[in-house]
């Protein structure tokens, strides 16, 4: 199974497929009709879940390094790239978004009979940033695709929920956002003082990881402003409160990506 791997280069394109294809398909799920929707939707989580389970043969549990790593230029200027890769921990929950999808994706067939268009368009969007935030290994492209959820999850919650659906999705929003701007400010702040003492502006983070050094003095408020974005997201008290709202106002597959993924 490796050599067949290594002879397509599965290593080099497997990872920027996972993430494209769902958005590639978007497009067409809002065309087609309402019963070619769910069925693309559905085609694309299996193809995805099979291409993906060669990251369980291809992956080198013995190299502690990143793997499937790619890093191109995007915003050179900022010091901001398009890297992506993974590790034995985001490999097991790259595994779990794949075959998860599938099965969130049939399930809704019959649970959603309004607007099934824009429902699984948003499942495919929300399987991207699911997927994204797993492997990025810049932490402004992680940043993007973690803000990504966001907005499928508003839209899923807010349309497809139950009665109180618009003030479950807002105070999800609200919580979430606050916590991500946290977020941002310490990631930018961590880009800021390893650039001025190395020279080297860059949101890679290895670059951030190999220069952690420079960081002692802020340490302790930026863990504080992680450990507060991630509290808001997982969560945990007392940054729960809008948990109970999302799971029982949501969708059946909302609450399902919910639980089994987001909040991991």
């Amino acid at each position: 199974m490796n050599a067949f791997l290594a002879s397509i280069g599965y290593e080099h394109w497997i990872l920027h497929l996972l993430l494209i294809l769902p958005m590639l398909a978007i497009p067409l799920v809002l065309v087609m009709p309402m019963r070619m929707a769910r069925w693309i939707a559905l085609v694309v989580a299996l193809v995805e879940l099979v291409l993906g389970l060669g990251l369980w043969w291809a992956f080198d549990p013995s190299n502690p390094a990143m793997q499937f790593t790619t890093d191109l230029p995007w915003i050179s200027a900022f010091g901001i790239g398009y890297r992506v890769g993974i590790d034995g921990l985001s490999l097991m929950m790259v595994l779990l978004s794949l075959i998860t999808m599938p099965l969130v994706v049939w399930s809704s067939w019959r649970s959603v009979d309004t607007k099934q268009r824009g429902f699984f368009a948003l499942m495919l969007a929300l399987k991207t940033g699911m997927l994204g935030v797993f492997v990025a290994t810049d932490m402004f492209l992680f940043y993007v695709f973690w803000e990504l959820l966001l907005i499928p999850m508003y839209f899923l919650i807010g349309t497809w929920g139950s009665s109180n659906r618009l003030y479950a999705a807002t105070k999800f929003v609200i919580y979430t956002f606050i916590g991500s701007l946290l977020m941002l400010v310490a990631i930018v702040w961590m880009v800021t003082l390893v650039g001025q003492e190395t020279g080297v502006y860059s949101f890679a983070y290895d670059h951030l990881l190999n220069n952690s050094a420079v960081l002692e003095d802020s340490g302790a408020w930026l863990f504080v402003a992680f450990a507060l974005a991630f509290a808001v997201k997982v969560p945990i008290f007392p940054f729960h409160t809008w948990l109970p709202d999302a799971h029982t106002e949501a969708p059946t597959a909302g609450s399902v990506d919910l639980a089994v993924i987001l909040l991991k």
